[in-house]
């Protein structure tokens, strides 16, 4: 009903810069939170970030000051600016949305996953 599509990961350099986006579409409704998640081998999924449908954000400490999460409401679309990128940032990034689908009650919302994008920082 729901498809999460990443897109802008790759190989970089330390203290290189990527842009990741992810776009939600299928049956919306309405799009509520969005957020990027990441996993590195052998540890558990975590927060990166996220931003609320009216622009507020929360960033995980390890990120906060070199990455900027944004978003187009219109696209459903949200975006992670990465920059100053250290070889820990290694992982696959997950986008996740919350979602009320279409025809469905307004607090009815339902989280999607993007099936990841991978972002590899060399040293």
């Amino acid at each position: 009903q729901v498809q999460l599509v990443e897109s802008g990961g790759g190989l970089v350099q330390a203290g290189g810069s990527l842009r990741l986006s992810c776009a939600a579409s299928g049956s919306i409704f309405r799009v509520n939170a969005m957020g990027w998640y990441r996993q590195a081998p052998g540890n558990q999924r975590e927060l990166v970030a996220v931003i609320s449908s009216g622009g507020n954000t929360n960033y995980a400490d390890s990120v906060n000051g070199r990455f900027t999460i944004s978003r187009d409401n219109a696209k459903n679309t949200v975006y992670l600016q990465m920059n100053s990128l250290k070889p820990e940032d290694t992982a696959v990034y997950y986008c996740n949305a919350d979602v009320v689908l279409r025809g469905w009650p307004s607090y009815a919302s339902q989280k999607y996953w993007g099936r990841g994008t991978q972002v590899t920082v060399s040293s």
